[in-house]
């Protein structure tokens, strides 16, 4: 029989956003309080789940949610570029409904199509990049399980390419909150299913906007 290899892809805890911007991939937002508390909630989850690998997006946020699970599990830490935030053209910007930039007729044209999106980094090589990722974490870990600290868009993008459903949804319903892991199942090469998890709790809706 084939191996059984898991790959959990958690999303980072909540960043300190008081000015409630898109923040994308800007230095300088890091893990608020409770985000730090949320990040140790994730590595106490992981305790005890075989992890042989941890990989982090370059951006500071994920490193900082790794930093506890490479302490707890005694091991390192390895940056792979392909799990950043998605590009986004509202970086910097307040993008709420009701305000912001999406009230500024200047901004609107970045909205004509939202399949591709117009607006940031195509779905699909958001897709690729992600998809990659994983796999050359499942091929580290083989037998195993390896953990890889992302971002909410690139991780839901990832599940739909997976489940083989459509990329335009709406963001209000990513099963994605602040610190979950979601968890992919391979068999041998072969992705075998997926399952979810909040270790830190369910997300408030009125968290600060961001990934």
């Amino acid at each position: 029989m084939a191996e059984t290899t898991v790959v959990h892809v958690l999303r980072h805890g909540e960043v300190f956003n008081p000015e409630k911007i898109l923040y994308g991939r800007l230095p300088g937002y890091r893990l608020s309080e409770t985000g730090e508390a949320m990040a140790l909630a994730a590595a106490e989850w992981l305790v005890g789940k075989g992890v042989t690998c941890l990989v982090s997006s370059p951006l500071e946020r994920a490193q900082q949610t790794a930093a506890p699970i490479a302490e707890k599990l005694s091991l390192p830490v390895t940056i792979d570029e392909r799990l950043i935030e998605a590009g986004n053209a509202f970086e910097g910007l307040r993008v709420g409904v009701g305000d912001g930039a999406l009230r500024m007729p200047q901004h609107w044209w970045k909205l004509r199509n939202p399949f591709r999106p117009s607006w940031g980094e195509p779905y699909v090589e958001i897709a690729a990049r992600m998809l990659a990722a994983v796999e050359a974490a499942r091929d580290a870990a083989r037998g195993s399980a390896a953990v890889l600290v992302s971002h909410q868009l690139p991780i839901w993008t990832l599940r739909l390419h997976l489940e083989g459903r459509r990329y335009v949804h709406d963001p209000r319903r990513r099963q994605c909150g602040l610190a979950s892991v979601t968890s992919l199942r391979y068999e041998g090469d072969r992705f075998a299913g997926l399952s979810y998890a909040e270790p830190a709790g369910a997300t408030d809706p009125d968290a600060v906007p961001g990934a």
